[in-house]
């Protein structure tokens, strides 16, 4: 057991290590947000602070000077660092600013270079859920109402301490010019020099409620009215707002241009105040997958392969993993096709092959489209009913098994005292299992990087634990080893450290499969065929429950050596299949590259067709084969001593 300490510890530093570089990614990701912030103030409010080339309020021109030179400070600070396009563009910016530019080419300026900043730093601009704006109200009220006032008028009773004074919410003339995202981002992120603290501590989804209900309050019911009635009886109006991305996005001063002031301002009075509308209703994220599909080849364009892979990671993370437990559920083939093809298109632009990756992103965005119409078609309750069984049991097995083998090797060297441990361990990851369901329905959206490096990391220090575990299983199993091992040693063998790390392996083992679980049925739980999928779960549970008793009833009819060399031929196995997996779900967020190779893709074996993931499996296989002929040739030199 001495070796499976060390392996944690090792693999602790490789949790700490890549945690801090996922931190820096997100660091990265908050500084951008904040500059693209910064950006939309100066094209919002410019225009208070200069008229016809001369300042107008000293107060407003000196804080757009202060807004221009951080966002250019902050650019020269993100990680990796900027083109040279962007500081240069950032640098004519602060320029224009102090030589008092007009309030049409500032704007213009700074929404250019915060399209630009997005396009090299992609951040998500949208929820992934429907904002609650009844929710949202109630936040309004608890948190705002004091300093902007009930009906967003800057009349709260605070509003006359403050300095400068509150945004007039209720302004149509400014509100026109803002989108939902960019409140977003005042409520998270606050606004430095004023009085506008950061909401950071309310929840993404709370914020996204807080921001729709904001953005309504410069709109009158006529105009939700008059709204209403053109999205009823224009149906091209649709294809304007398509989806709640560009919903969160979309400004009115941006729509007058596709269709008209006298529509756009009703139409988004509308549609902010009911973003459950047609249209809108729907959370897909795979627009937002293709668009940075085509930008990643648009960067290939450009000889930028840094930014085109930086792109290709955030069509995957952030537009199609969040739609992933759906379509799986749904269409698990085509899944398995856009998943794989999504890799196949990271690993053309790692490797250098632009024409290659050009290829793979037309046919992903065929894929993509089938996957739209998959995910926007009724789920039948049989489907759903097998989808649940399938997913159970696909997840099941292998929990199962290395549950099953700590159990019954506990058994064997008569050490049921230890046994409450293994229990433990997987009854706390049903618990935690439970827990995740009701944060991944009610709470937040479990998915993206997150997901996958849970996953990933999980897998990977189970197959380090199991691959231990079976080097010294075999070793037990060589014939007059066990009963020294026995007669001189199990009274110490299973210390309570050692027993802590079976746990822990129960725990990890069984947890990272419930993980998985949960999201796909989430994700069929929410198609609306609950009842279906309760019975595939019972059907699944029932099924396990008989793989388990036969297993044990099998291994304990095992003579001793041969109940060893099974298991550890059983556990060697199983480490093969988690390392792959746990490679293949790190691959995912960039941690490790993705090289295709010309295997097979058999998921339940572990085996994907990438040079990684297959080099970490014959790394794997290759410690067994040393440690398994270490042990045959000194069970051999053994013989030959007592000869």
């Amino acid at each position: 057991m001495y070796l499976i300490r060390n392996f944690v510890i090792a693999v602790s530093w490789l949790f700490l290590s890549v945690s801090m570089a996922n931190a820096d990614e997100q660091s990265t990701q908050t500084k951008a947000k904040q500059i693209w912030q910064l950006l939309d103030y100066l094209a919002v409010d410019y225009r208070k602070a200069v008229k016809d080339g001369t300042v107008s309020s000293a107060a407003e021109y000196a804080e757009m000077q202060e807004f221009a030179t951080a966002a250019e400070r902050q650019l020269g600070e993100l990680a990796p660092p900027p083109s040279q396009d962007l500081v240069a563009n950032a640098h004519k910016l602060r320029l224009a600013i102090d030589q008092k530019a007009s309030a049409e080419v500032v704007s213009a300026q700074a929404r250019a270079l915060a399209a630009a900043l997005v396009t090299i730093y992609p951040i998500p601009m949208a929820p992934v859920r429907l904002p609650d704006l009844k929710r949202g109200a109630e936040l309004y009220q608890s948190n705002c109402a004091a300093c902007h006032g009930v009906s967003g008028r800057s009349d709260g009773p605070l509003s006359v301490t403050l300095s400068p004074p509150p945004i007039v919410l209720a302004d149509h003339t400014r509100a026109r010019e803002r989108s939902v995202f960019a409140l977003q981002q005042i409520i998270t992120h606050g606004v430095q020099g004023t009085s506008m603290p950061s909401f950071a501590q309310l929840s993404d989804d709370d914020r996204w409620a807080l921001a729709y209900f904001a953005s309504s309050l410069s709109y009158s019911d006529n105009d939700r009215q008059a709204g209403a009635a053109l999205w009823a009886s224009r149906p091209n109006l649709h294809a304007a707002v398509p989806d709640l991305a560009k919903l969160s996005q979309l400004s009115e001063a941006n729509l007058v241009s596709t269709v008209g002031a006298d529509v756009a301002r009703p139409l988004v009075a509308y549609l902010r105040s009911t973003p459950a509308s047609a249209g809108a209703a729907t959370v897909d994220t795979l627009p937002l997958a293709k668009a940075k599909l085509r930008e990643s080849v648009a960067a290939i364009d450009k000889g930028d392969m840094q930014g085109a892979s930086r792109l290709a990671l955030s069509a995957y993370l952030d537009g199609f993993e969040p739609v992933e437990p759906a379509l799986a559920a749904k269409d698990e083939s085509l899944f398995n096709h856009i998943e794989t093809t999504m890799g196949a298109f990271r690993s053309a632009i790692t490797s250098g092959k632009p024409a290659e990756a050009r290829v793979i992103e037309q046919r992903l965005q065929d894929l993509l489209t089938e996957a739209q119409a998959a995910l926007g078609g009724a789920s039948d309750p049989l489907s759903t009913f097998i989808g649940a069984l399938t997913i159970l049991l696909r997840e099941g097995i292998e929990a199962l098994l290395v549950v099953v083998a700590m159990i019954a090797f506990l058994k064997k060297a008569d050490r049921r005292d230890v046994l409450p441990y293994i229990h433990a361990g997987w009854v706390a990851a049903l618990t935690a299992g439970a827990a995740t369901w009701g944060v991944a329905t009610y709470l937040v959206d479990v998915s993206g990087a997150s997901r996958e490096m849970t996953e990933g990391f999980s897998a990977v220090f189970a197959a380090i634990v199991l691959l231990t575990v079976g080097i010294w299983m075999h070793q037990k199993s060589l014939a007059g080893r066990w009963q020294a091992y026995v007669r001189d040693k199990l009274s110490s063998a299973l210390t309570k450290s050692s027993a802590l790390m079976l746990f822990t392996l129960s725990f990890v083992t069984v947890y990272r499969e419930v993980f998985e679980t949960v999201l796909f049925y989430a994700a069929l739980w929410s198609d609306g065929n609950g009842p279906y999928m309760l019975a595939g779960l019972g059907c699944g549970i029932a099924i396990l429950s008989a793989i388990a008793v036969v297993l044990l009833r099998s291994s304990a009819r095992l003579p001793i050596s041969q109940f060893f060399a099974f298991s550890s031929a059983l556990v060697a196995v199983l480490a093969t299949v988690l390392i792959g997996k746990g490679v293949a779900a790190l691959q995912k967020v960039g941690i490790f590259e993705n090289t295709a190779v010309s295997a097979p893709h058999i998921e339940i074996l572990g085996i994907y067709p990438s040079l990684q993931t297959l080099t970490a499996q014959l790394l794997l296989v290759a410690v067994v084969i040393i440690s398994v002929t270490y042990n045959l040739r000194s069970r051999k030199n053994l013989n030959a001593e007592s000869a």
